[in-house]
């Protein structure tokens, strides 16, 4: 039975990276060998352990076969007759099919220290094409190794598995837990590029992929393109290091664009109420969680009223808060300014500019929470008033409360 090393923890070790999880393979080993020895099975799929002192995991080495189309039709073999380079060669990455023996050896058996010399992302064999759940992570490492290329023959192999309906089959969870794995990277807009190269983001996501192309007035976007300037407000979010609430908001805060009708281009009046049913969709489809969804119909909705915001009044700005649900969640609010201020950020000439918008609506929900509402119904009850009448004064209230500061 011996232990080896693999995957991503060699792969970051090579590249200088910092290690965090570390994955091992045991080749010569039964399953009955590994309980035997302290090991607690976790896998449910093939056999997967964990280690019974690091808990760290142990897979027993495999081979798979595809059985069906998408993700799940796999069947694997896991027996002591595997060897480690059957083992390596099943992985989709060279760079991830490197393997360390205890002695620090390393086993390449497919060129992966070659790739992470020349910085390239390309695929083992041609069994990368099994599993479309490849394509994604491709992308995603191209978000997270950002010096790195696609290998011309593995970007020919995806376009393939697209065009051959691959991507067609992946379950939804499967694409949210690698689009929001990607969102958290550092240059997220290379992960949407490199789908929309190899033509899945039109399959995947047709909301975001109708975005390149369609104009905007340059003097908002000197960018002018609505695709170009997504990908700098994702990457805006990457730099503000925002959390994948903020990410997926700014993802989806302009999807109404892509539907403006083309006569009344480069202006687009009404796209937000747009980009809300768009997200929502987008969010039903994905099976997106709750808070990411909440977050980003808000900001879908109200990000060019918060722009807009250093020219309202006191009346407007209560407004404004009330509509963002402020009051009962102002660390969300602190989130849809964040996504704002990503967005103004992502133009063209404005990355390094101020977004005083924030501080301002920050200060007036501050003032506005001043107000004892508590107070101000049990006053109105007095006066035999309930329901609506009790939340005009307290309407009233937070506006004489908000006022002052802004005219300061």
């Amino acid at each position: 039975m011996e232990l080896y090393e693999v995957g991503g923890a060699v792969r970051d070790a090579l590249l200088g990276r910092a290690v965090n999880d570390r994955d091992w393979v045991v080749v010569g080993a039964t399953p009955q060998q590994l309980l035997d020895a302290g090991y607690t099975p976790v896998g449910r799929d093939f056999p997967v352990f964990l280690h019974p002192q690091t808990r760290e995991e142990v897979a027993l080495a495999r081979t798979e076969r595809k059985s069906g189309r998408g993700y799940h039709g796999f069947v694997f073999h896991a027996a002591p007759e595997v060897t480690l380079e059957d083992d390596l060669a099943r992985r989709d990455l060279t760079i991830n099919a490197i393997a360390r023996a205890a002695d620090g050896r390393l086993v390449d058996p497919h060129g992966g220290r070659r790739d992470i010399e020349q910085k390239l992302l390309r695929h083992v064999s041609p069994a990368f094409a099994e599993d479309p759940v490849r394509i994604l992570r491709v992308a995603r490492f191209a978000a997270r190794f950002t010096e790195f290329s696609v290998a011309p023959e593995t970007m020919a192999l995806m376009r393939t598995m697209v065009e051959d309906g691959e991507v067609d089959a992946l379950v939804a969870e499967r694409v949210w837990q690698e689009l929001a794995r990607g969102l958290m990277e550092a240059m997220p807009s290379r992960m949407f590029e490199l789908l929309r190269e190899c033509g899945a983001l039109a399959r995947l996501l047709p909301e975001v992929d109708r975005l390149w192309g369609v104009p905007q007035r340059a003097d908002y976007h000197p960018e002018v393109d609505t695709g170009v300037h997504l990908m700098m407000v994702l990457d805006m979010s990457a730099r503000l290091q925002a959390p994948l609430t903020v990410r997926f908001a700014c993802l989806g805060h302009d999807l109404g664009k892509g539907t403006t009708p083309a006569e009344v281009l480069p202006r687009h009046i009404g796209h937000e109420e747009r980009s809300v049913r768009l997200v929502r969709s987008m969010s039903e489809r994905l099976r997106v969680p709750t808070d990411c969804r909440e977050l980003a119909e808000v900001v879908a909705r109200e990000h060019g009223n918060v722009h807009r915001s250093a020219e309202f009044g006191a009346a407007a700005t209560v407004r404004l808060l009330e509509r963002c649900d402020a009051f009962r969640k102002p660390k969300r609010f602190d989130e849809v300014l964040l996504a704002c201020e990503c967005d103004a950020r992502g133009r063209l000439g404005y990355e390094a500019s101020a977004y005083p918008q924030a501080a301002r609506l920050k200060a007036a929900l501050v003032a506005a929470q001043s107000v004892d509402t508590a107070s101000i119904a049990a006053a109105q009850m007095e006066l035999g008033k309930s329901g609506p009448a009790v939340g005009e004064a307290i309407h009233a209230a937070r506006i004489a409360a908000v006022e002052p500061g802004l005219a300061a």
